[in-house]
């Protein structure tokens, strides 16, 4: 066992109003889960974690814990604060693969779920292991979703997702790849089939355009496309990146491990979306950050932009006339992304928001009965540990939802 491990455990204060708790979006019991591992209670502590997060040993590795658990230490106020992530991490690493996997006496009730990223995944596991059969529909030919090609090897080894795949193969449910449901099959073929409730977690793949000249060049590439398919993109030495988020950082980084020379990253405001974590290791590896450029047209040389004119607070106000060309080999657009439209366009009364993303209820269902949604598709680009939360209470839902079904059935 890495003894610093040990040593961060020891330092936690097991303060009586957890800060740390608090402002974890899935509110795991740290200091308890701490306790136990003092107590050399790893197994222990790897069942609560999972019973509270199935994609704890993911959100160890991969959430902005700077924004979450360890920025609200205590410790953190005058020191350095308890770098839980990584005791939670060797926990989840450790009982991933060595829990028994227990599911209730089978119910014989069908449940689909569209799309395998956290949401997805974190539902096919609540349900199955309270004896629902779930078939999972993934469009792609391996599971994980965003987290197989929207995060980069170096940051979520794809090796994790393997195991999750195996462990969703011992609770008994079935994957079917390479399927789109909203394109041959549509959710009403779900419902024909005998599936009782639909889960939809497919998250958001529609990257965002500027609506401006250029970007159809062959020099010019959107953020998520890259992440998916990195080596088959010819990038040149120099690249320009328009934004600064989270997504543009695993971009930049991905380009320095694939040839490219030199990376500079846009952003027309003063300040960047993406956590100073990730920030600071995209500038370890060497990309520049450019502050107060509006992109005004991409051309086959490399982006135009002009200055932005700000106000006190860093809103953009105005741009003026004067336009200056950055020579690049190419451009990446890397500003979020949205959902796809196969679904809302295949199902009747499936409706969605302005920005296309599904509309749920209290209980995460959508505006079809018996359909139920939550992580990005719902709410747009957050993290893995938004997405899994959400999850969780959407699989209580369809379970109240399909036994409540079942008891006016027998009336």
């Amino acid at each position: 066992m890495p003894i610093h491990i040990e040593n961060e455990a020891q330092r936690c204060l097991n303060c009586k109003v957890p800060m740390c708790q608090k402002f974890c979006p899935i509110h795991t019991s740290i200091p308890h889960i701490i306790s136990l591992f003092k107590e050399k209670k790893v197994m222990d502590a790897g069942k609560e974690l999972f019973q509270n997060n199935p994609m704890s040993v993911i959100c160890a590795t991969v959430c902005n814990h700077e924004a979450q658990c360890i920025g609200h230490c205590v410790l953190g106020r005058k020191g350095t604060p308890v770098q839980f992530y990584e005791i939670e991490r060797f926990i989840s690493d450790a009982y991933l693969d060595r829990m028994s996997v227990d599911r209730a006496p089978l119910k014989h009730k069908k449940v689909a779920v569209i799309g395998s990223g956290p949401a997805g995944m974190t539902v096919a596991i609540i349900l199955a292991k309270n004896g629902y059969d779930v078939t999972i529909f993934e469009r792609k030919n391996k599971i994980g979703g965003m987290l197989r090609y929207g995060i980069p090897e170096f940051r979520l080894p794809k090796s994790i997702l393997d195991r999750y795949q195996k462990l969703l193969t011992r609770l008994g449910v079935q994957i079917r790849l390479n399927t789109t449901i909203g394109g041959a099959l549509r959710i009403d073929n779900l419902f024909r089939d005998g599936y009782q409730t639909i889960f939809v977690g497919t998250g958001v793949w529609r990257p965002n355009t500027l609506g401006i000249e250029g970007e159809s060049l062959a020099n010019a590439h959107f953020g998520i496309s890259y992440l998916e398919n990195p080596s088959n993109h010819e990038l040149g030495e120099s690249l320009a990146i328009i934004g600064m988020g989270n997504v543009a950082m695993d971009v930049a980084r991905t380009a320095f491990r694939n040839g490219v020379q030199k990376v500079m990253m846009f952003e027309r405001g003063n300040h960047a979306t993406a956590s100073s974590h990730e920030m600071s290791y995209a500038e370890l590896d060497g990309a520049e950050f450019i502050y107060g450029k509006s992109i005004r047209r991409i051309t086959e040389k490399g982006p135009v932009f002009a200055d932005s004119i700000l106000d006190n607070e860093g809103n953009v106000v105005g741009v003026p006339e004067h336009e200056e060309l950055v020579p690049a080999d190419s451009v990446i657009i890397a500003i979020s992304q949205g959902p796809k439209d196969k679904l809302i366009m295949s199902t009747e009364h499936l409706e969605g928001t302005s920005r296309g993303l599904l509309i749920t209820d209290e209980n995460s269902m959508t505006t079809v009965e018996g359909v139920f949604a939550a992580g990005d598709v719902v709410t747009g680009p957050l993290t893995v540990v938004h997405a899994t939360e959400a999850a969780k209470r959407a699989a209580e839902a369809m379970m109240r939802y399909m036994e409540k079904e079942d008891t006016s059935a027998q009336a």
